[in-house]
């Protein structure tokens, strides 16, 4: 809740300022173009006005990512994505509700009025994102905000890890918890203040017991196959995920290196979209499924009464499945199968699949079977595209071929995916490796463009009845 709270007051702050810099600009506007005094009647609708205008603002600095991981910011950096949201900020604004300016008898005044509020707001708006981050900062610096921090390496490169990393802890708040030894060798030194908490294997359990924010790979030179077994091992984890510098040579074309006060820590963990494409993607999945939830309502009731009188048993189906970043949640389905069809097991559906009955090879063949995912892609367990959410059960067997299939669990299952539309159902582990190889294609290219792309052939698949 507190790190809710403090978003919140980031984004008053930003409305706050927004207000201010669109009170000022109407009165020092008055001057430019050399109007007579203000009606009561004009104050009520520059107050609304303003309200609004503020608003459009903190919606603009959300989608420009000014509220995503607040407590990590630059004030330089913050400065320049500042400057580029005021500019196309201010073009929309000055389009909307400045350009049809009836007091505007000559057009070079335009141009006046246009930069007296880009100067305005963004002034005003970088001395509130100063003192925002600045304040974030000092709460950083004096332990208020603090992120359980564990580390991974043999003791002596922990040691010496900890000691650079505490040089900077004013910056990065840092909480060291203790630490997992990577070698097959045990630690035997006794003596160490720093917790051990055993080799890597126990990492996902350490993560979640203790709600570790960042994993620090601390590896010595000689151990450097290691860091693929443990990125895999923390893929889709929720986990930040750093290695100190000495990874810099083997990592440089696929990672984000930050410095922090000489102590460069390379992020391993980077975002797979621009966030403004993340925030479209959730909005798109909110709207899209309500839509087919309330116009498709008849349609549903009409699968449920089919479902229902067809075969003996519940109407839907639920399954546990692994969602973001490892989360179980109980998937719904229209109920496809006869009851009791895996009593000797759990199975993957076949082609002519014996435990599904006619109604429900139909459903799968037209994707109806899906239907009530949209109510999980409306919470958020679910995406309309992503890869397909699987049990436990076939994770575990996956992962002893391709412990890459942890990746997926970075982002949000879908309804549909690249590896549904070119692959199709997978019958067996073998085809579900194949089919793993397109999921992990669209992860690391991840787009809306991509997004609707596949929703198109998906679409045609269900049409031409070619779904498998």
């Amino acid at each position: 809740m507190a790190l809710d709270f403090r978003k919140l007051w980031y984004g008053f702050a930003d409305y706050l300022s927004a207000y201010i810099s669109w009170l000022l600009f109407f009165f020092l506007r008055k001057k430019v173009l050399e109007e007579g005094d203000i009606s009561s009647e004009e104050y009520l609708k520059l107050f609304l006005g303003a309200g609004l205008i503020s608003l459009f603002w903190v919606l603009l600095y959300y989608l420009f990512g000014f509220y995503h991981d607040i407590y990590r910011k630059s004030r330089i950096k913050e400065f320049l994505n500042l400057l580029h949201a005021t500019f196309w900020g201010c073009i929309f604004v000055f389009l909307t509700t400045l350009l049809d300016d009836i007091g505007v008898n000559e057009y070079h005044k335009y141009y006046k009025i246009l930069l007296l509020y880009f100067l305005l707001h963004f002034g005003l708006g970088s001395i509130t994102k100063f003192f925002c981050i600045s304040r974030i900062k000092h709460l950083i610096k004096h332990g208020v905000v603090s992120f359980n921090c564990l580390l991974v390496g043999n003791l002596e490169k922990v040691q010496s890890s900890m000691i650079e990393l505490i040089k900077a802890n004013h910056i990065l708040g840092l909480k060291f918890i203790g630490f997992v030894h990577s070698s097959e060798v045990p630690i035997e030194d006794k003596t160490s203040n720093i917790r051990h908490w055993g080799d890597s294997s126990h990492i996902l359990k350490v993560i979640r017991r203790c709600s570790v924010d960042r994993v620090v790979i601390c590896i010595d030179p000689t151990e450097h196959l290691k860091i693929k077994e443990l990125t895999n091992l923390l893929a889709g984890s929720g986990t930040k995920v750093s290695v100190m510098p000495d990874l810099y040579q083997i990592l440089i074309g696929s990672v984000k290196v930050e410095h922090v006060l000489g102590v460069p820590l390379i992020d391993i963990d980077h975002d797979l979209m621009p966030f403004w494409q993340t925030v479209v993607k959730r909005w798109l999945d909110i709207f899209v499924s309500s839509i087919v939830m309330i116009l498709g309502l008849p349609f549903f009731l009409a699968f449920i009464i089919v479902t229902k009188y067809t075969s003996r048993g519940p109407v839907f189906f639920v399954q546990q499945r692994v969602g973001l970043n490892g989360k179980i949640f109980n998937m719904v389905k229209f109920r496809s199968m006869y009851i009791d069809a895996e009593q000797e097991g759990p199975a993957l559906a076949t082609d002519n699949d014996p435990r599904t009955t006619s109604w429900g090879k139909f459903m799968r063949k037209a994707r109806i079977d899906e239907l009530p995912q949209f109510w999980h892609v409306f919470m958020g367990d679910m995406s309309l595209v992503g890869p397909r959410p699987e049990r436990q059960y076939f994770i575990d067997q996956i992962t002893e071929y391709a412990p890459e299939y942890r990746h997926l669990h970075k982002i949000r299952p879908g309804i549909t995916s690249l590896g549904q539309v070119k692959y199709g159902y997978a019958e067996n582990i073998d085809q579900m490796l194949e089919r793993l190889k397109y999921d992990l294609l669209y992860i690391e290219n991840m787009s809306i463009a991509n997004d609707f792309r596949i929703l198109y052939f998906t679409v045609m698949t269900v049409l031409e009845g070619k779904g498998k």
